[in-house]
C-alpha cells in the first residue's frame, strides 16, 4: 500500500486529521531539507536516513522513487535559496498505541523560507552546557523521529541564557550533540564526533563529513573532557558548517575550522 503524499501551501492554515499518528503519538519520521537553485541538497542522505527510519519502526511502505519524484518537483518550485520539510507519519488509526496493520503512511511535503545562519558560520558562536540530559534510549538513537520534546525543553533552556547554542549531554554524562546540530571536536590535534548508538540525531551533514573526510572518527566525549578540547564546531544540514568560538566562556580558536570550512566549502 503506498502512501498518500501530501503537499501543504501554507503550514499554518494546515488541516490535519486527528487520528493521524503523528500528531496523537508522535508515531512518524521527519527531514528537512536544503534547496539551492531548486536542487534538494544531500538527498541520498536524507532518503538513506528515512528509510532505515522507517524499517527501524515497522512503518507502511513507502513508494520511495514517487517520493523523491515528488521532491524533486516541488524542489524545483523554489528559484532561489529555501527548504522543504518532509515528514512522514505512520498514518491513521489503531487501537490507542497499537497501529493498525491496514493503515498506509502518510507523507507531508511544505516549503519554508532558509534561515539565515551566515554570521555564525563566518564569526563562530558561543555554546554552552545544558542542563537537561538526553534519555538513552538505543531503539530510537540516531532517528529524526517526531517526539521531540527533549528538544522543546532544550530550546526553552536555551531561550533563558545569551548563548547561541547548548551543547547536550546524555544521562552518562556523555556529549551527544546541541539542541539541533550535531557536534565535532579537536582534541590532541585530531578531529572526533560523538557516537550516536544510544541518543541523539544522526544528521546528513554530519554523515556527509564522515563520508568525505578520512581524519574524522567517532569517539566519546564526558562533559570532563569539555576543558581540553582544543576547537569545535556544530553542524547540520541547513546551517553546514560554523565554528564554536566560546565555549562555557572559554575561548576556542577559529582558524582550525575556517581551514576545514574551506576543504568542505561548508
Amino acid at each position: 500500500m503506498s502512501a498518500d503524499i501530501i503537499l501543504i501551501k501554507d503550514i499554518e492554515q494546515l488541516q490535519i486529521a486527528a487520528g493521524c499518528r503523528a500528531l496523537q503519538y508522535g508515531d512518524g519520521v521527519f527531514t528537512t531539507i536544503a534547496i539551492k537553485q531548486g536542487q534538494p541538497q544531500l538527498w541520498p542522505l536524507h532518503l538513506a536516513r528515512l528509510q532505515l527510519s522507517v524499517t527501524r519502526l515497522a512503518m507502511p511502505a513507502i513508494d520511495w522513487s514517487g517520493l523523491t519524484q515528488a521532491l524533486l518537483t516541488e524542489a524545483a518550485k523554489q528559484n532561489s535559496n529555501g527548504v522543504i520539510k518532509l515528514l512522514i507519519s505512520r498514518g491513521i488509526g489503531g487501537r490507542g498505541y497499537a497501529p493498525s496493520p491496514h493503515s498506509s503512511a502518510l507523507v507531508y511535503l511544505y516549503h519554508a523560507p532558509m534561515p539565515d545562519y551566515q554570521r555564525w558560520r563566518e564569526q563562530g558562536i558561543r555554546v554552552g552546557v545544558a542542563q537537561l540530559r538526553l534519555a538513552i534510549q538505543p531503539a530510537l538513537a540516531g532517528l529524526k523521529h517526531t517526539n521531540r520534546l527533549e528538544q522543546v525543553l532544550l530550546k526553552q533552556e536555551l531561550a533563558k541564557t545569551d548563548f547561541d547554542d547548548l551543547l547536550v549531554a546524555d544521562q552518562q554524562q556523555q556529549l551527544t550533540e546541541a539542541t539541533a546540530a550535531n557536534l565535532f571536536y579537536q582534541l590532541k590535534g585530531h578531529w572526533y564526533t560523538p557516537p550516536l548508538h544510544l541518543a541523539g540525531v544522526a544528521g546528513v551533514m554530519r554523515q556527509h563529513i564522515l563520508n568525505e573526510q578520512a581524519q574524522f572518527q567517532e569517539r566519546c566525549l564526558s562533559l570532563a573532557e569539555l576543558d581540553q578540547v582544543e576547537a569545535m564546531f556544530i553542524c547540520n544540514a541547513l546551517l553546514g558548517v560554523a565554528p564554536v568560538r566560546q565555549l562555557s566562556g572559554r575561548a576556542l580558536p577559529l582558524e582550525p575550522v575556517q581551514q576545514l570550512q574551506q576543504e568542505m566549502l561548508c
